[in-house]
């Protein structure tokens, strides 16, 4: 039998290594940026033209390499940061494998120039798919100047497997921000074809958060900090008030690298327990100081899962920092130690002025003793006609009638009770209950209506059918807003500007991560549209992260949930009703997308059962 075992040929093993390291081009801009900071720069630039598949440019005023320093850096397996086994145990720089260079240079077209310090020349490297081309002296200043260009270029099949241009804007835009958010004593610059994107000045990491993320983070950011003999935790949590409903804003850094942890996230938000609004995420940005000797950051070919030697040691204090910092901003709940708990007094019970209760035995009234009635509010000559159980059926909902010409039946409200109030129309009654519930009459008793609920499920299929057929309506503002974006905002809305389009939203780009909006969809109300696009754009994100459905479904989720929070409030009788009608017109009317009850009914016997018990 012949022998088939054999030595892989040395370009396609840097290709399959590279399958490893560079994924997308915001695996290039990880390891570029990390290098950098490797070589002592304190000024970065990055520069992306085409989302990175056409260049990647990074520019810093390191360390700069020699001449032989700049070819070995290429080969694979070389790295200036180990030396010893021993060395693998005290890591504190980012890139230590010495894979990525030559990774990278595997799958693109690379030209590398540097200097190093107190030297006169620095050295020009072009190479391609692993082949030096050309190797010359330039005349530069001290630091080194990398570009990546033409991505995949010799993997097609790799390059046709890249996301859009504003997917891969994203996830280079995070790469960005992490290693920017670990090192704010450097300075960062970001242009994305020609245009500068991210300016953020060296300074404090407060400062950096708030470059990043926006003014608003000032009043936002409490400080947390915790010194054990063990960990180091310090960096900045948010202000309950000020959680999201999605996960995005949360960092955690070991020895200054970036990691994902469930692990930890879990101790943070047990520390925020009984704080947070239901299903909101806080924003923190901690970083954890760690003997490297307890620690394992070769996990993950991208080093960012980590193993702890003592995890449960490195959640209790990481818990307690949070918890502490909480306390000391006056943000955890306090107790009342002048308030004995053992004994709280019993509040009589009041009743509205127009209830009048009789103190004397019940007896029969007549006519000529009962006293005179207050004013009081009727509703006219109607019933309220018999539901019943078919209206809930979808291949029912078109034979739905109303009865008429059925006995009278009177309903009293309370005019010092403005929360009640009764529609009437087409012989069926509505009514609306503390401005949140419909509640009608149905043949088996009584159905309650979540007002919200309902919207969000109407406006969901409504939403989808405009993204399905392109034609969603939109009503100008009189006065055309501007909207000012987070890079990763401005981003994803232009990523997701024909859906945006389809649902009614008319803006434009206005430069420097700011767009002008002349339209929202007609049916929204005209009320902050900065904070609707905002909140639209966070849901989005926040479904993103937990569900598995396409763009058009998530978006239409996302869309009726902001949508059906501001349609809150007093309705009127037509709209009640119509409210009822279009959700029985729905395919699914019992339910929320997320799968929340739109309505309850009670039997009559569970409504006498109320009385007898």
């Amino acid at each position: 039998m012949a022998d088939i075992i054999r030595l892989l040929p040395e370009h396609l093993a840097n290709q399959i290594a590279a399958g490893e390291v560079v994924q997308r081009p915001a695996s290039v801009v990880k390891e570029l940026l990390e290098n950098s900071v490797d070589a002592q720069a304190t000024s970065v630039q990055l520069i992306i033209k085409d989302a990175g598949k056409q260049l990647i440019q990074v520019v810093d005023d390191g360390l700069g390499m020699t001449e032989t320093d700049a070819r070995m850096c290429f080969e694979r397996h070389a790295t200036s940061k180990i030396k010893t086994t021993e060395d693998l145990f005290r890591i504190r720089t980012m890139g230590f494998r010495g894979e990525a260079m030559a990774s990278i240079a595997a799958v693109a077209q690379v030209e590398m120039k540097t200097r190093a310090r107190g030297t006169e020349l620095g050295t020009c490297l072009n190479i391609e798919a692993n082949e030096v081309l050309k190797q010359e002296p330039v005349a530069m200043s001290e630091g080194t100047i990398i570009s990546v260009k033409n991505l995949f270029f010799n993997v097609p099949a790799r390059r046709n497997f890249l996301k859009s241009n504003p997917v891969e804007m994203r996830h280079i835009l995070d790469e960005f921000q992490r290693v920017a958010l670990a090192n704010p004593e450097i300075a960062f610059t970001l242009y994305q074809n020609e245009v500068e994107v991210m300016n953020l000045p060296a300074g404090k990491l407060s400062q950096r958060i708030v470059s990043i993320f926006g003014r608003e983070y000032k009043e936002q950011m409490a400080s947390c900090e915790e010194t054990t003999p063990f960990l180091t935790v310090r960096g900045y949590i948010g202000k309950p008030e000020y959680a999201k409903k999605s996960r995005g804003e949360q960092f955690f850094f070991v020895n200054n690298r970036y990691i994902k942890s469930q692990y930890l996230n879990h101790a943070v938000l047990t520390a925020f327990e009984g704080l947070l609004p239901k299903d909101s995420f806080p924003f923190y940005v901690l970083f954890l100081e760690i003997a490297p000797e307890t620690i394992d950051i070769n996990v993950h070919p991208t080093k960012t899962e980590i193993k702890f030697e003592d995890e449960k040691t490195v959640y209790a204090i990481v818990r307690a920092a949070v918890k502490q910092s909480l306390g000391l901003h006056n943000i955890a709940p306090s107790l009342d130690f002048g308030a004995d708990v053992n004994y709280i007094p019993l509040q009589p019970m009041k009743f509205p002025a127009s209830m009048d209760f009789d103190t004397s035995p019940a007896k029969a009234p007549s006519a000529s003793s009962a006293p005179a009635p207050r004013p009081t509010t009727y509703a006219s000559k109607a019933t309220m006609g018999d539901r019943d159980e078919s209206f809930f059926k979808p291949a029912a909902l078109r034979e739905i009638s109303r009865t008429e010409n059925q006995p009278e039946n009177r309903l009293f409200i309370e005019e010092d009770n403005p929360s009640v109030s009764v529609s009437v129309m087409g012989g069926s009654k509505t009514l609306q209950l503390h401005q949140k519930y419909l509640m009608v009459q149905v043949k088996s008793g009584l159905m309650m209506v979540d007002q919200q609920a309902a919207q969000e499920r109407i406006l969901f299929e409504k939403y989808s059918q405009a993204l399905g057929k392109r034609s969603g309506a939109s009503q100008q503002l009189l006065f055309p807003q501007t909207v000012h974006l987070s890079p990763a905002d401005y981003s994803l809305i232009m990523e997701l500007a024909e859906e945006f389009n389809a649902l009614g939203f008319v803006f434009s780009e206005f430069g420097q991560n700011t767009i002008v909006v002349n339209g929202i969809p007609a049916e929204v109300p005209l009320r902050d549209e900065r904070e609707l696009i905002e909140g639209l754009l966070e849901q989005y994100k926040n479904n993103l992260s937990s569900l598995k459905v396409d763009r058009q479904e998530n978006l239409a989720r996302a869309m009726a949930k902001r949508v059906s929070s501001r349609l809150t409030g007093r309705l009127s009788d037509q709209e009640m009703n119509a409210l009822v009608d279009q959700l029985f017109a729905c395919q699914v009317p019992n339910y929320t997308p997320s799968g929340q009850k739109t309505l309850v009914i009670l039997q009559m016997e569970q409504l006498q059962d109320l009385f007898l018990k």
